[in-house]
């Protein structure tokens, strides 16, 4: 479902449609009581009353440190102060290169709203497109404001929201084992024998092997246990040499 906001840079405002741009097809695992197979159910309990509650009848709520509960329904909700809420909020341009793809969380398409938006919406497309630089806003998305990222993609606007960079974890000291310079080599030369991907041709293997789990747990039938992750080469060099004859016969780095 689309959600009516609008992009505002400079004195230029966009109304846009705003959308999720993927989906997920994976086969959902349910909850289930192991002996019989039936589906769990989570109820929605009041902890004071002891009594189910419906949907309809749940709020927002934020706890004060002496114990008490400030309610917030979906009413007095919508009356948020956050001028983000409806609108997001171009903050300045960078190049794109200069994103760390770790802060990225989920791609919407926003497209013009109105005939009157398609003129402005498309030159802002076409100027990012041009210029290869991205936006950098602020959105209140899923009822929470974050930062976002504005890219064009296929001549359509699309809004990646990332996180706040005080959300991102330091990875930890790297490895300080030193390579050689002709280890270095051999792995760059391997890298330029694999260069190139087609995502679209990579299938979901999780996917078809849940298939086969569930065929044969249904026909009663034993399935071979996957192998395990290989262990490093014990001669790096040799498996890198060895990578790199296969690549060039076509068989790829098995």
């Amino acid at each position: 479902m689309a959600t009516t906001m609008s992009v505002s840079f400079g004195l230029v405002s966009v109304p846009v449609l705003v959308a999720p741009a993927t989906e997920d097809h994976r086969i959902r695992l349910h909850e289930v009581h192991q002996r019989c197979g039936g589906r769990i159910r989570h109820r929605r309990v009041c902890e004071l009353d002891g009594q189910e509650v419906a949907y309809a009848d749940v709020a927002r709520g934020v706890e004060a440190p002496d114990g008490t509960m400030t309610v917030l329904d979906d009413a007095t909700l919508e009356r948020l102060p956050l001028p983000t809420r409806h609108v997001i909020e171009v903050l300045g341009f960078v190049p794109g290169d200069t994103i760390d793809p770790i802060s990225y969380q989920r791609a919407y398409y926003a497209r013009p709203a109105s005939a009157a938006a398609e003129r402005p919406y498309k030159v802002l497309v076409a100027a990012l497109a041009r210029t290869g630089l991205v936006g950098i806003a602020k959105t209140a998305i899923s009822s929470r404001e974050r930062l976002a990222v504005l890219r064009p993609r296929s001549g359509v606007l699309t809004v990646h929201t990332v996180f706040w960079p005080d959300e991102i974890r330091e990875p930890g000291p790297a490895p300080t084992l030193p390579v050689t310079d002709r280890e270095l080599e051999l792995a760059e030369l391997l890298l330029t024998q694999l260069l190139g991907i087609d995502p679209s041709a990579v299938r979901d293997e999780y996917s078809e092997a849940l298939n086969r789990l569930v065929a044969a747990v249904t026909a009663g039938r034993e399935l071979e246990a996957p192998t395990g992750p290989r262990e490093p080469p014990q001669d790096l060099m040799a498996a890198l040499e060895a990578s790199i004859r296969a690549s060039r016969r076509g068989e790829g780095a098995t």
